[in-house]
């Protein structure tokens, strides 16, 4: 995708040591034709220079904000307004918690304070840092004021440990700002949710289920058959739906994310664990099953680990696990309103998810393409097919969090049409 002609990014570069990577960010950025601004906070200049940002932007590093009240043509009102999205870049626990609590006791977080247009953060800390309850409670109040998060991913960290926490790589924050502004720029008002009052209406109160991440089907004590499933769509629907003062329950299977403030997890494994969590989660109104749930898992289990042996080949006798999604529409007795299913597939998309709908009579398919070149599994962004009944849409590229919102709101509706 190639940018507009002169849109116009406000950089606002944190204090850590991910701080590198913004040069990087900032040259892909005027490659695609970005005009960029940077400003940098006292901490990220212990990292990357400010002679090194002005050198790649082309434009003059902002950092004081006292300095910008001498100049009443570029304020920090205007700077910020001037922009046709705000970068964050690396979002550290302190810029998060600043933004989530409206603090503004210096340039950036005044600015992000200050301004009426659409934010993305790219986070970037130790693995602790972020799976911390104040981090996420923060994180968790900027999503549902509609800021757009891009990572942070699983990987190495300059402490020497490995988690999440690593911010993502400027291709994909890249790609994360193209989406965001074909999409618009300005921040829904948090009691908007995403332009839908209504949808908070609807679901004050009522019972959500949602099934998310893989499932892990052992073979022996060492070995299990699994999937590349995160839970990043799955958690980000529980979340939105919570958002929606909905009553959530998330049955979810072994993954690197924290659990949804103010929400029920359930942790499972295999999927007959699953299943039996979904049963006794019942009734509710929607059921969104969106966990990527092994087809199949070997008929026994090895109480020891399986040793090989060159004399003899090494077979597995597999049996099909329950279909949740099946079962869950075909119920006659607590069926939800609504059971909403996944199709994730790597060919003929359309096709087989209209089997889906149609086989195990659910009420909406939301297919995606999961083949390593979309990016889609462990990524943070998707696009989406809705398949129901009475016809389908194709949706743009978006982040998870955003298809989770618009899929709450969506469902709402739906819901409000059944009358129940």
């Amino acid at each position: 995708m190639t940018a507009i002609p002169e849109q116009r990014i406000l950089l606002i570069i944190g204090g850590g040591i991910a701080a590198y990577k913004t040069l990087d960010l900032i040259r892909r950025l005027r490659e695609r034709g970005f005009f960029v601004r940077a400003v940098m906070t006292e901490s990220a200049q212990r990292f990357v220079t400010k002679l090194a940002v002005e050198s790649l932007t082309g434009s003059r590093v902002f950092d004081d904000l006292f300095a910008l009240t001498e100049d009443s043509s570029m304020g920090h009102i205007e700077l910020s307004r001037d922009a046709d999205l705000l970068v964050v870049a690396p979002a550290t626990a302190d810029i998060i918690a600043k933004m989530a609590h409206g603090l503004a006791n210096d340039l950036a977080s005044t600015m992000l304070l200050a301004t009426d247009k659409k934010i993305l953060v790219a986070p970037a800390m130790n693995l602790r840092m972020w799976l911390h309850p104040a981090t996420q409670r923060n994180a968790a109040i900027l999503q549902n004021d509609g800021v757009v998060f891009a990572g942070p991913e699983n990987g190495g960290m300059a402490c020497g440990e490995y988690g999440p926490g690593r911010m993502s790589e400027p291709l994909a924050i890249l790609a994360a700002i193209e989406q965001v502004l074909a999409s618009g720029t300005r921040i829904p008002l948090p009691a908007d949710f995403s332009g839908n009052q209504e949808a908070a209406d609807v679901l004050a109160g009522r019972r959500v289920l949602v099934t998310s991440g893989p499932t892990r089907e052992p073979i022996d004590p060492v070995r299990y058959i699994a999937n590349r499933s995160s839970g990043k769509q799955g958690h980000a629907i529980a979340a939105a739906a919570a958002a929606a003062s909905a009553d959530v329950v998330l049955v979810s299977g072994p993954v690197a994310l924290a659990d949804p403030l103010g929400i029920r997890t359930i942790h499972v494994e295999t999927a007959r664990d699953m299943v039996r969590q979904v049963e006794a989660a019942l009734p509710v109104d929607i059921f969104v099953g969106v966990a990527a749930v092994a087809d199949w898992r070997v008929a026994e289990t090895a109480p020891e680990k399986i040793k090989k042996d060159p004399k003899q080949e090494a077979c597995l006798t597999l049996v099909e696990n329950p279909d949740i999604l099946a079962a869950l529409g075909r119920r006659s007795k607590d069926r939800p309103a609504l059971v909403v299913g996944f199709a994730a597939e790597s060919e003929e998309l359309v096709e087989n998810a209209q089997a889906k709908l149609t086989a195990k009579n659910c009420d909406m398919i939301v297919a995606n393409d999961v083949s390593r070149a979309s990016g889609v599994l462990g990524g943070e962004n998707n696009k989406v097919l809705i398949l129901t009944k009475n016809g389908k849409e194709s949706w743009p590229w978006m982040t998870k969090q955003e298809v989770a919102r618009r899929l709450v709101a969506r469902l709402a509706a739906m819901l409000a049409e059944t009358g129940r």
